[in-house]
């Protein structure tokens, strides 16, 4: 018998958290069927001798839904061992989409996600309406991976309520919600994976307006609730401001309706949850509410990321600490080399200081003020990125340890790769300036890793990494506290999250499961430095970060990239709902 292929000699990470060990995989049709000492020869063999091999790993929170309608690649995530996405997060999407209200979505994810609409407005073939036509759409294209989506909650309160359903104080009426429940099981029969919803008030459109969704009632909620009990499959998947509330009644009346939904609809939820700087334990209390839900049965998760979210600044980024000043917003249309030389002018940077200092010192604190001022939360990023910060390494702390102005500072740090450089900034899961909270976070038993957000905030934040980063970070390279093994790790970005969403397929490497693996080099495991490209359609912009180290990734048993370049094929496939493992 000659098998697709075998992996030879390498040290299994398997998924289940099980302790590593010295194997062979082999790949026959697309699924796996044996590991350990395999004896039949393979059409094609792979050394994997010190080097480690894993499932692919599965990413359930991207916003990739418009790109995988124009590209094959699905990058930056496919570059980082992802093998198979979830879309449709956060309640946003592109389907059901009436042909009149192309253009409200577009500016609808350009404003929560930070994609650009003119890309949008290109690449978007729109070849569908209803939520079955988009995922024949998908369907009909090849990828690098396996896509998988929710039912986006403000696509479909627009679809059914028309401009109305924009409006978050509006609510449907008897006729409109029965229609939104018949609409939820036609889209869970047809394959999607779940519904999504939105109840942050950061959660806008391009023009400000608050996401449709953001005060949806509970009776909204629960019929669609009902909806997914009636259908008897699928997960919800939300985000609230409950995490970053200092409001104990607000916080609880969210958690109580999220308990609610999960009764009502009987199937697994995961929602958002961060360390916010202004309410730095919120996150303990939101945990102590899962872990009592779960104790009364319900399948409730936390999804947590697996370091801090953070934006990056820079002169071509969509935010900088200077931009808001009218000597630097004057500029904002030129190239960058002329936006360069300008702030370069000793006259331009003067005026520019003194008015940001001005501007700083009308800000009350918060979000914006981080963005604009927060130099001790500021780091330079490095190449490879060393994503584990300490406030002591912080821009501004260097600064004032030289005695020098650490607005200034950051001046002159964005000037440098004539612009091209970035700072990172964490606004999340750094309140106390080290990873404690964070590690606590993710080795919790009920948490689940997630919120990439990869597809999105092109402009702003490269969170796709976290695949890789959460393996260099954790399991090998941690310096300042406690790490966790890499069999946790991996199982916690492969059958972890594969099983919260049904597809138990995926995520193991034993006999009967998907052939998606990676083959790394732990050694030479790293990220990248991110960099803005200009790829998208109509020239659209993105941040892309490359990885080092992973020497093949394969999907379903054919190698899609060979030491990080994309070997041409494009076996990826439509996820319709759950998926069952194969005889093995």
């Amino acid at each position: 018998m000659t098998a697709e292929l075998i992996i030879r000699n390498g040290t299994i990470v398997d998924g289940t958290g099980s302790p590593r060990f010295v194997g062979d995989v082999e790949i026959t049709d697309g699924i796996i069927t044996a590991v350990g000492t395999v004896d039949a020869r393979g059409g094609r063999e792979i050394d994997g001798d010190g080097l480690v091999v894993t499932p692919g790993f599965v990413d359930i929170h991207t916003h990739f839904d418009g790109q995988v309608t124009w590209d094959p690649i699905v990058a930056p995530s496919s570059l980082h061992g992802v093998t198979t996405i979830a879309m449709g997060n956060c309640g946003v999407g592109f389907a059901p989409a009436q042909i009149e209200k192309h253009d409200w979505l577009i500016g609808l994810l350009e404003g929560v996600e930070d994609i650009p609409g003119t890309a949008l407005a290109e690449g978007l073939t729109w070849d569908w309406q209803t939520f079955p036509e988009y995922l024949d759409s998908i369907a009909a294209k090849p990828h690098t991976v396996d896509i998988g989506t929710h039912l986006p909650h403000a696509a479909l309160r627009t679809y059914v309520m028309g401009e109305r359903g924009a409006d978050h104080t509006e609510a449907p009426t008897d006729d409109e919600l029965a229609r939104m429940a018949t609409l939820t099981r036609e889209a869970l029969d047809a394959g999607a994976i779940g519904f999504a919803t939105s109840r942050t008030d950061v959660h806008r459109t391009k023009d400000g307006t608050n996401i449709g969704t953001l005060t949806a009632s509970e009776r909204e909620l629960l019929t669609l609730a009902e909806a997914m009990r009636d259908a008897g499959t699928g997960v919800t998947q939300l985000i609230s401001d409950a995490y970053q509330t200092p409001d104990d009644t607000f916080a609880n009346r969210e958690m109580d309706l999220i308990e609610a939904f999960a009764r009502t609809s009987g199937r697994p939820l995961s929602f958002t949850v961060q360390q916010a700087f202004h309410s730095p334990d919120r996150w303990r209390h939101l945990f102590s509410r899962v872990s009592d839900m779960r104790a009364a049965g319900l399948d409730i998760k936390p999804q947590v990321a697996s370091r801090p979210i953070g934006v990056l600044l820079g002169l071509e980024a969509t935010a900088s600490p200077f931009l808001f000043t009218p000597s630097a917003s004057e500029l904002s249309e030129l190239p960058l080399a002329e936006r360069v030389a300008a702030f370069r002018d000793p006259e331009r940077k003067r005026r520019i200081l003194e008015e940001h200092a001005a501007m700083v010192a009308t800000l009350p604190d918060g979000m914006f003020r981080s963005i604009v001022s927060g130099w001790d939360v500021m780091f330079a990023l490095t190449d490879p990125v060393d994503y584990e910060l300490d406030a002591a390494d912080s821009i501004g702390a260097h600064a004032r340890a030289a005695g020098s102005d650490p607005a200034s500072v950051v001046y002159d740090m964005l000037l440098e790769c004539d612009g091209h450089q970035l700072i990172y900034l964490p606004l999340f899961n750094f309140a106390h300036g080290n990873y404690d909270d964070l590690h606590e976070m993710i080795t919790t038993p009920f948490s689940l890793f997630g919120l990439s957000d990869a597809g999105a905030h092109c402009g702003a934040i490269c969170d796709a990494s976290m695949p890789t980063s959460s393996i260099v970070l954790w399991s090998r390279d941690r310096r300042g506290g406690d790490t966790v093994p890499l069999e946790a790790i991996v199982h916690q970005q492969t059958q972890r999250t594969a099983a919260h969403v049904g597809w138990l397929d995926r995520g193991v490497l034993q006999p009967g499961y998907v052939g998606d693996v990676n083959v790394l080099d732990l050694d030479a495991l790293e990220c990248r430095i991110p960099h803005l490209v200009h790829d998208l359609p109509a020239g659209g912009r993105r941040l892309m970060q490359e990885a080092s180290g992973y020497r093949y990734t394969i999907k379903s048993g054919t190698v899609t990239f060979e030491d990080g370049h994309h070997t041409g094929v494009v076996p990826g496939r439509l996820l319709r709902g759950a998926q069952r493992r194969a005889a093995g």
